[in-house]
This record gives structure tokens, C-alpha cells and sequence, in this order.
């Protein structure tokens, strides 16, 4: 007894075009998703870079044209604040050991703008007397403990 087998049915493959042009799709809208994180991430680090000049820098360097901003980072010259009874204007010298940098700030000052071991970034231009006008200050806090006088602990 011999059976004969029926043929199988002809199957046609699933439309590669279809499919082909879904995974295309998918492929472009996650590089683009993926592109615009970059951008946004990017955009993120690059906003909240602070650059600035130490003291010396910006002496070697020279006046800034006038009404360019840069910044500046030193310590607050030891006897070296003004300030005029009642006036919001103070004056100051800025220095990072070596060099000194004259310098005046309009307004309210940090409470850790006056600590000696805070590092400041003033940020602000160069009047055409050659003195830094502060537009805004940024006090950075000591990096290290440093023990008050008198404790031994």
C-alpha cells in the first residue's frame, strides 16, 4: 500500500517591504531620540562649566575690553575692604598669593565673602580706571576643616 502524499501548499514569505520599512522607521526615531538626549545632556554640562581667570591670569592677560564680562577667581586681601558708612559700594583688592587685583562691588555681599579660606569668582568688566566691577560674586566654600584658634580637639 503506497499513499500518495499530497503536495504541501505553496507559502509565500511574509512582505519583507512591510516589515523591512517598520524596522527602517523604528531605527530613525530611536537614533533621533537619541540624538536630541545627547544634545540636552550635553547642553546640561556645557551651561554649568564655570571658566575663570586667577588673579595672576587676568594681569598677565590685561584689562578686558570694556563691558566684557569675565570672571575671576582669588582670595580677599587681608585689610583691604572699604566701605563708606550707609553706601552699598565696596571696595576691595582680590589676590592669589602673588598678585593683587583692585576691584568694587555694588550691592549685598555673601556671608562667607569675608572667611579666609574661601576662594571668590567675581564676575564683571574692567572700568577705564582699570578696576574690576563685580556684577556678581560667587563665594565658593572652604575645601578643607580648618580647627578655630584655641581648639585643640
Amino acid at each position: 500500500m503506497s499513499q500518495t502524499l499530497a503536495p504541501l501548499p505553496e507559502t509565500q514569505p511574509p512582505d519583507e517591504g512591510i516589515l523591512s520599512s517598520h524596522r527602517v522607521k523604528m531605527l530613525i526615531a530611536f537614533a533621533v531620540l537619541v540624538g536630541a538626549l545627547g544634545y540636552f545632556v550635553f547642553q546640561a554640562f556645557s551651561g554649568a562649566a564655570v571658566y575663570y581667570y586667577t588673579v595672576g591670569e587676568i594681569n598677565d592677560i590685561g584689562p578686558s575690553p570694556e563691558g566684557k564680562t569675565v570672571r575671576v577667581s582669588g582670595k580677599l586681601e587681608p585689610e583691604s575692604f572699604h566701605r563708606a558708612a550707609g553706601s552699598t559700594l565696596s571696595e576691595f583688592r582680590l589676590t592669589d598669593g602673588s598678585e593683587t587685583l583692585a576691584a568694587a562691588h555694588e550691592g549685598v555681599l555673601p556671608d562667607l565673602f569675608f572667611n579666609e579660606h574661601s576662594e571668590i569668582i567675581l564676575e564683571g568688566s574692567y572700568d577705564p580706571n582699570g578696576v574690576f566691577k563685580s556684577e556678581n560674586i560667587i563665594v565658593k566654600c572652604p575645601s578643607k576643616y580648618v580647627a578655630a584658634e584655641g581648639d585643640t580637639g
